[in-house]
């Protein structure tokens, strides 16, 4: 009998230790119906795709599942070939807060960060 190994294939993104956090943060004080949070990349700004992150109530098919110790976190099924290989993060200082992303897919971005293109 032949001895197989399996890879485990990594997550298309990968989250810091304080993105985790945050989501652990989040999914404490998340609506009841709240089953994790969700990455996607809508339409929107002037290079064309943004980065959001919201709470989702159910799982969609395709999307892809990362199961974090502070809560599950799923990605865009439809998002995922403009993420894979980011780095998800969670940076905040004296002036704002929220999380950042190093994408190597994004060929550009608006001048003020809020979209990028691939």
């Amino acid at each position: 009998m032949a001895d197989t190994k399996t890879r485990e294939i990594p997550a298309a993104v990968k989250l810091t230790l304080s993105a985790e956090q945050r989501v652990a943060d989040l999914m404490a004080k998340a609506p009841e119906d709240a089953i994790g949070l969700k990455l996607s990349t809508p339409r929107r700004g002037c290079s064309g795709l943004a980065y959001s992150v919201d709470y989702i109530t159910e799982e969609v098919a395709f999307d892809e599942k990362i199961e974090t110790p502070g809560g599950t976190f799923y990605i865009d099924g439809a998002s995922v070939l403009y993420l894979v290989g980011s780095v998800m993060d969670w940076v905040e200082d004296d002036f704002t807060a929220g999380f950042v992303f190093e994408n190597p897919n994004a060929k550009g971005a608006c001048g003020c960060g809020e979209s990028f293109m691939v």
